[in-house]
């Protein structure tokens, strides 16, 4: 998938949040030893159980970073990185450059979702977009090794040229559930944690990043981290112990100021068109509600998990799936990607995607996911590019509608056999 879109999002430091205080006891004394390794383990706020695992990985982590001093990475997010994958890549960067180790923090895709885009405005996230033809035309020889942070590569267009090039793969951290094998060097994939944010979190907790509230960029990390772990467990509300206990490390540096200034982004009125769409298209069988919304520009995925979420709030409905085709700027190339939404504890969206959709010829699932949350891309293969007119386009759309229904009833309702688009 090389899909082009917007230009890269100027990415500008505010001051927005940077004269609020951040509440609780964070502002302790930062005169330890500079030595990553000799630097104090704050475990105030951790379980018995994240603290044996933190300590094992983090000791791997320091010593691989140690044999890698003076390196460059480049840390690759998904397509569409969300707060969770953001927040998450800042602090390896934070953790790396205590080891002289540069990073880049990079996505092939676009930020379309409100949030994610006042996210990096309002802290200055230092993330860049690097389309596939752009990347192509970069010199990826400067880096030593390439870093996979909230993905394991199989939601990145930017993987197959990292294969190509033979980037070795030094780290992948994630918890999201196994997807593929990168062979790194150092994994940390646990698919039983709520949140990357929540593993990141331990890290610092480990003495691998001293934060200190005098320092702003520190602030603003910590607040993007705290709105990672809270996006990716529903706003806590699927939170488990570990994750409470790293929010409530967290908000010893966060800016509640700037954190409800991120919360407070709008909905644009193409995203509300989808979600309307998506109330109007909706089939409900079993307790599930299934809605394709048709065509989408590239800028305008991010409305199919906002109409997912939506969707799952409905009464008698534990469960949302949505999807549609998103085709980009030059409507060259088109891909189906949908979204799944549950609030059924024995239902495990991984399982249930992976099932519905299976693989492809190179035997990499379409979709996965974690906790309560997934989601799938399909290519169009031969049928992907765009057409004037106006009845091929819609029976496309008809063919693939009917297909990706087929594929959910089998599993949802085995005794449909029948499926109706209209």
């Amino acid at each position: 998938m090389q899909l082009n879109s917007v230009p890269s999002l100027d990415v500008l430091p505010t001051d927005i949040g940077s004269g609020s205080v951040a509440f609780g006891t964070g502002d302790r004394p930062t005169t330890d030893s500079d030595d990553p390794f000799q630097r104090r383990a704050d475990w105030t706020l951790s379980t018995p159980q994240g603290r044996r695992l933190t300590e094992q990985k983090t000791t791997a982590l320091r010593q691989l970073l140690e044999q890698h001093r003076g390196d460059r990475q480049l840390i690759i997010l998904q397509d569409f990185p969300d707060p969770d994958a953001l927040s998450s890549a800042w602090v390896y960067k934070l953790i790396a450059d205590q080891f002289n180790i540069r990073c880049d923090i990079v996505y092939a895709g676009t930020l379309s979702h409100q949030e994610n885009i006042a996210l990096v405005r309002l802290t200055g996230l230092p993330v860049q977009r690097w389309s596939y033809q752009a990347a192509k035309e970069k010199d990826l020889s400067v880096y030593g090794g390439a870093v996979f942070v909230d993905n394991q590569g199989t939601t990145t267009q930017l993987l197959p040229l990292i294969e190509q090039l033979k980037l070795p793969v030094a780290v992948v951290i994630d918890h999201h559930s196994l997807q593929s094998d990168l062979h790194a060097e150092f994994s940390d994939i646990r698919p039983q944690t709520r949140a990357t944010a929540t593993i990141l979190t331990q890290y610092i907790q480990s003495g691998m990043v001293r934060l200190d509230t005098s320092n702003n960029e520190h602030v603003k990390c910590a607040t993007a981290l705290m709105h990672g772990l809270r996006c990716d467990t529903n706003r806590l509300m699927q939170a488990q112990e570990e994750d409470f206990l790293a929010a409530a490390y967290l908000s010893r540096y966060a800016d509640a100021q700037l954190l409800n200034a991120v919360l407070q982004s709008s909905r644009s009125k193409r995203v509300m068109d989808v979600i309307e769409r998506s109330l109007r298209n909706r089939i409900i069988r079993n307790n599930f509600s299934i809605a394709g919304v048709g065509y989408l520009r590239y800028d305008d995925r991010d409305a199919i998990p906002q109409a997912a979420d939506f969707l799952v709030t409905e009464e008698n409905v534990h469960t949302a799936v949505v999807y549609g085709i998103v085709h980009d700027e030059d409507e060259d190339l088109e891909i189906v990607i949908g979204s799944l939404r549950t609030n059924k504890l024995t239902l495990d969206p991984d399982e249930f995607i992976k099932e519905a959709f299976g693989q492809d010829a190179q035997g990499r699932y379409f979709g996965g996911g974690r906790s309560m949350a997934g989601g799938f891309e399909i290519p169009m293969g031969f049928l992907s590019g765009f057409n004037e007119n106006s009845d091929y386009t819609r029976l496309k759309w008809e063919v693939f509608d009917s297909q990706l229904k087929q594929k959910l009833l089998r599993l949802v309702n085995p005794e449909d056999e029948v499926i109706r688009t209209s």
